[in-house]
């Protein structure tokens, strides 16, 4: 056991004392020791709830013969944080959850580790932490929020955003939208729809690091809790087999993970996280192989903002083994890998079922032949960008149109409300990518308020930034290179053209080469936004993100 280098032997007496002052007895000492991390906090309501799940968690590994020790993990909740500097911080707390589990787990000879979290950068934080110490880890989220409900009509996150965009628009009372308020998020856990918290709580059970059910069932569940123990039991059975999270993170698995997001419709935020979790074990994802993937893989979900389902309907629905068993209809999985159930993804989905196909499409009437996210190339974007076709409007899948340029988010989000945005513009946002913003930040108020004014099927927006996964529309984000390492992007003046044809994987920007030479020529390196604190810090380090937004 790695523990006994801080409990056992002569020289490690001081060690016991330590331990004795918190109350361990020689029995708990002499087991296995589990860190539990724990990311409770007061300000995430995907989070609200996690000492409880904690609890369980601790419980089970008690059952099994470990002794469990809590410590925590810090959380930012991106919807909070949306449309002001807080959303600069939330890419960049992925970076310090992974450093912290690191300096913790090792610094205090941790024999296995179960991850409790929730939303947002917290799920693909601990997922790189697991990689990098390649331990025996199972991961337990929050699970989902229920979708809530406004005069008849099931609503989520999204719909408030865009209902904000509908009062400026006169669509709403601003009495109507508080009603609203009050209805849309009913209580604890992730919020309802295909985000980026669902979608990487989801990716945990593909990857074989969350039990069957981790991202679906849902927060209020007793199940969930139930799902908590056995983690706990789980984590125990896998130290003694000397089972690692790095037996699970291979290069098949995170194919697998690909091939999962595209049959989900996950948030384009998968993208940049599931880079970010290969390096850790040394693979590389090129974005290339993703549009390959992509063609090959059906799109058989359509949850919210893509549609009209929620997270608490696809686990109505057989939740993601359903999901795995109906791609495996076609043999795109590779389902000899091993889980942190003891068993291979194989065996795991072998008594799985599809219990409604209008949910989960079964895998000969899938919504579309191709997946739900496509990686564009052109000019625009020699290194890549992302966009969540699965939720793009019909209408804009393939488009021309002038260019209208800001230079922050803000800037952008006061056109929009303030009515200067008209159908066919492709709205560009830059200087807001992984150095420039720094960190990275979310649009989702910008493609909200377009939705809210109805505005959704007629514009399009690119950006070196992010799209929330509660974003719809033609929202293309992680442009690269960004603008402020001089890519493309900071080249485009107001009523340049702009082609987007997503089928074709491609983005352009209709100007001449030499004319691009000239402006790139007279385009001076803007001065940090940031200059003291973490966030500087971070733009000095951070990668660009078709790296995964990297720290190098």
């Amino acid at each position: 056991m790695k523990s006994e280098k801080i409990k056992k032997g002569m020289e490690r007496a001081p060690h016991r004392s330590l331990f004795r002052a918190m109350g361990y007895t020689d029995e708990e000492l002499g087991r296995p020791i589990i860190g539990v991390v724990n990311a409770y906090n007061e300000i995430i309501p995907g989070h609200i709830h996690l000492n409880e799940i904690t609890e369980a968690v601790k419980a089970g590994i008690r059952m099994a013969g470990g002794t469990p020790m809590e410590f925590p993990s810090i959380g930012v909740c991106d919807g909070i944080a949306m449309g002001h500097e807080g959303m600069k911080y939330s890419l960049p707390t992925r970076e310090l959850i992974a450093d912290s589990i690191e300096c913790v787990a090792t610094a205090h000879a941790f024999d296995g580790l179960v991850m409790i979290p929730n939303c947002d950068k917290v799920v693909p934080g601990m997922l790189m932490a697991a990689g990098r110490l390649d331990l025996p880890v199972v991961f337990i989220s929050g699970g989902p929020m229920f979708a809530g409900n406004y005069n008849g009509k099931r609503l989520s996150l999204t719909n408030m955003f865009e209902a904000v965009g509908a009062v400026s628009a006169g669509k709403l009372t601003e009495a109507e939208l508080e009603e609203m308020a009050s209805a849309a998020c009913p209580g604890c856990g992730s919020c309802s729809g295909m985000f980026t918290a669902n979608s990487m709580n989801c990716v945990t059970e593909v990857l074989g690091l969350g039990l069957p059910g981790n991202g679906t069932i849902p927060a209020a569940f007793g199940d969930r809790t139930a799902l908590a123990k056995k983690a706990g039991m789980a984590v125990m059975e896998m130290v003694n087999k000397k089972i690692t999270a790095r037996q699970m993170l291979t290069e098949k698995s995170f194919e697998n993970a690909l091939v999962a997001d595209m049959a989900l419709g996950c948030s384009s935020n998968t993208i940049l996280h599931l880079p970010a979790i290969a390096h850790e074990v040394g693979i590389t994802i090129n974005l290339k192989s993703v549009n390959e993937i992509s063609e090959r893989t059906p799109n058989l979900c359509r949850l919210a903002p893509a549609g009209e389902s929620f997270i608490e309907d696809l686990y109505a629905a057989g939740g993601i083994q359903a999901v795995l068993a109906e791609l495996n209809k076609k043999k795109l999985l590779h389902t000899d890998l091993i889980t942190v159930t003891g068993k291979t993804i194989g065996e795991n989905i072998r008594d799985a079922r599809n219990k409604n196909p209008e949910v989960i499409r079964p895998i000969d009437n899938p919504y579309s032949p191709n997946g739900g996210i496509a990686i564009l190339f052109g000019n625009l974007a020699p290194n890549g960008c992302v966009v969540k076709r699965s939720a793009c409007a019909p209408e804009l899948m393939q488009h021309s149109g002038p260019a209208r340029v800001f230079d922050s988010e803000e800037d952008s989000f006061s056109a929009v409300q303030a009515g200067k945005i008209a159908a066919g513009d492709v709205i560009i946002i830059r200087y807001e990518g992984p150095r420039g913003g720094p960190g990275m930040r979310e649009m989702l108020s910008v493609t909200a308020a377009l939705a809210g004014r109805g505005l959704d099927k007629q514009v399009a927006l690119i950006t070196d930034g992010r799209f929330s996964g509660a974003t719809r529309g033609a929202s293309i984000g992680h442009c690269s290179p960004e603008a402020a390492v001089g890519g493309n992007i900071a080249l485009v003046e107001e009523g340049d053209t702009i082609t987007i044809d997503i089928p074709s994987y491609s983005v352009t920007l209709e100007v001449p080469e030499d004319e691009l030479a000239k402006r790139r020529a007279k385009w001076v390196k803007p001065a940090p936004k940031v200059t003291h604190g973490y966030l500087a810090r971070y733009a000095r380090m951070v990668s660009s993100a078709d790296q995964g937004a990297i720290l190098i």
